[in-house]
């Protein structure tokens, strides 16, 4: 039976890798084990960006440490020596056997730079995928005061990760991610959605006036097909000025093919006939909710173009801002409905091209001239 070493055995021989990258690694320690000055050759990435400590501490010593004479370097162990022994400082199990199979294990020490810039690119893409689930996480905290303040910070750094990649990684063909994107989160407990859609419908059926003051809510911002409709006949009426009231909200949905088994018409009466509060209120309560799942759903998709390692770095540039974008239109409502709304940016003067003088004074030298 095969050993399996527990993980304090200080031996990491045993290692499995599962992903193309471990190697990676490997040939470029091994590569800088046996040619420390190719450190000079590698940029872009820093201890943080090995997939394992053990890695990650044989990259910092290396990087620390001052390069060796290369004529000395050859002769003996002693540079390597140092480099175990500040590695073991943080990586208590390194043995002079794995430095051995780094070196062993590399293919061409000159392809260094090549190898950083594997390396770079999969931390980069495990860089996107954790704040990717940070968003998740907080989108599910119900327990922060102020959840959409919360969720736009971590969409924010989101962004600031994706341009970063964006700024290591130059733009390539084949940009679309072909990973499948996940369908959206189910929740399975939508009571309160379900009870405050049915507040907004019918406290704007007895109210239409304020349907103007809620322009920014769309019905895709609703949770239930039949809810999204009704307020689509709201709107309808509202705009065309017609009269609104159960009655007439009604007509307008057989019209629109809204009826059907699941809602009889007795049902859509009574649903729009026990108004509450303001349709601001509800209004507002429904947009945080579309946000949040809009957010959710973002996260999702970018965790999973993350997750999927064929995706280069700027397919995950590409899917990722489109994400985003899906979380940006709905704060633009958002800040629309609260009242946050930044005041524009002022736009440059526009450059004028200077043309031939028209004053008296350069008409009259223009003359003097012509005398001369």
């Amino acid at each position: 039976m095969p050993h399996t070493p527990e993980p304090d055995e200080d031996d990491l021989d045993w290692i499995a890798p599962t992903q193309p990258v471990f190697h990676v690694e490997q040939a470029l320690l091994g590569a800088l084990l046996l040619e420390p000055h190719r450190l000079s050759d590698v940029s872009g990435i820093a201890a943080g960006s090995f997939s394992t400590a053990t890695h990650a501490a044989l990259f910092a010593a290396i990087s620390t440490l001052p390069p060796p004479d290369p004529a000395e370097h050859v002769k003996n162990t002693k540079w390597l020596d140092q480099v175990l022994a500040m590695s073991r400082q943080q990586a208590r199990g390194l043995t002079p056997s794995y430095l051995h199979t780094l070196v062993q294990v590399c293919p061409w020490p000159r392809h260094a730079r090549a190898y950083a810039r594997m390396v770079e690119a999969e931390a980069a893409r495990r860089r996107l995928q954790t704040a990717a689930e940070r968003l998740i996480q907080t989108v599910d905290d119900a327990s922060h005061p102020h959840p959409v303040e919360k969720v736009l910070a971590e969409a924010d750094a989101i962004t600031a990760v994706v341009d970063d990649i964006a700024s290591r990684f130059p733009p390539r063909t084949g940009v679309l991610p072909r990973t499948a994107a996940p369908p959206p989160a189910i929740t399975t407990d939508r009571t309160e959605a379900v009870e405050e859609e049915q507040l907004l419908l019918a406290t704007a059926t007895a109210h239409p006036a304020d349907i103007e003051s809620v322009r920014w809510l769309l019905p895709d911002d609703l949770t239930r097909p039949l809810h999204a409709g009704l307020w689509q006949c709201l709107t309808a009426l509202a705009r065309r000025r017609e009269p609104v009231d159960p009655v007439t909200v009604l007509w307008e949905a057989q019209q629109r093919g809204l009826l059907d088994n699941a809602s009889e018409p007795g049902e859509v009466l009574r649903l729009l006939a026990e108004p509450a509060g303001s349709v601001e209120h509800w209004g507002e309560r429904a947009l945080q909710r579309s946000l949040l799942a809009t957010a959710d759903h973002a996260g999702r998709r970018i965790s999973a173009y993350a997750g999927d390692p064929a995706n280069t770095p700027f397919q995950l540039v590409v899917g990722a801002r489109r994400s985003l974008a899906d979380i940006s239109a709905v704060h633009t409502r958002w800040q629309h409905a609260t009242g946050t709304v930044p005041p524009p940016r002022p736009r440059p003067a526009p450059a004028t091209r200077a043309g031939p003088p028209t004053t008296t004074a350069a008409h009259a030298a223009r003359a003097a001239r012509a005398i001369r």
